[in-house]
């Protein structure tokens, strides 16, 4: 299977500033790891792999893996936002402590090692070494969960949308930390819409 190209490019995000974050906006607004095409597409457009790469091995324990670490990756970065808040319960403290030894685990594992080559042109590009493993991919995503929240400034600059509805946590890099959405395109936009039907609808009383 090569990579896929089954969902339109806006329908995968990639602008929630890490890797591990863009994997958990694979389930808004509806799940995205319905099949193995998108699932390479994400894999290719988060930069997991090089260009071109073959994923014609991946099979369907691959959709179960991406979506695991899905979970536990969530259940990280949204129980320390709620770390402190009295709502942040034995309950939920043990299944973060579960969550964050197996994103640990993962992370033991390396990545896929990457060569240079040269291209066409006689220029140097980055090709795999070999095939890369499911194992291997999720482990490049679970270093970078581990490397997100064990950084004090990275942590702090983490946001909640504000969108209605929306789950979506970014790294907010704006100047003075006041980015409020996960899009303006997206969430911006959508409540800016809200925004003026409630004027116009307020002038008509």
């Amino acid at each position: 299977m090569a990579l896929g190209t089954a969902t339109a490019p806006y329908e995968l995000r990639f602008d929630a500033g890490r890797i591990s974050l863009d994997l958990l906006a694979t389930t808004h607004p509806e799940e995205r790891f319905d099949s193995l095409d998108v699932l390479s597409a994400w894999i290719a457009g988060a930069g997991l792999v090089p260009p071109g790469t073959s994923l014609a091995h991946a099979d369907a324990s691959w959709l179960v893996g991406f979506r695991e670490l899905r979970g536990q990756v969530g259940q990280l970065v949204r129980g320390g936002l709620a770390v402190g808040r009295p709502s942040y319960e034995l309950a939920l403290r043990t299944s973060y402590d579960i969550a964050l030894a197996r994103v640990n685990e993962l992370a033991r594992v390396a990545p896929p090692a990457p060569r240079a080559v040269r291209g066409e042109d006689g220029a140097l590009v980055r090709e795999l070494i070999g095939p890369p493993g499911c194992e291997e991919l999720l482990g490049a995503i679970a270093r970078d969960a581990v490397e997100l929240l064990t950084d004090p400034v990275a942590r702090a600059s983490l946001r909640q949308c504000e969108g209605d509805n929306c789950p979506i946590v970014y790294v907010d890099s704006s100047r003075g930390r006041r980015r409020r959405w996960c899009s303006s395109e997206v969430c911006g936009n959508r409540e800016r819409v809200a925004r003026h039907r409630r004027r116009a609808a307020l002038a008509r009383v």
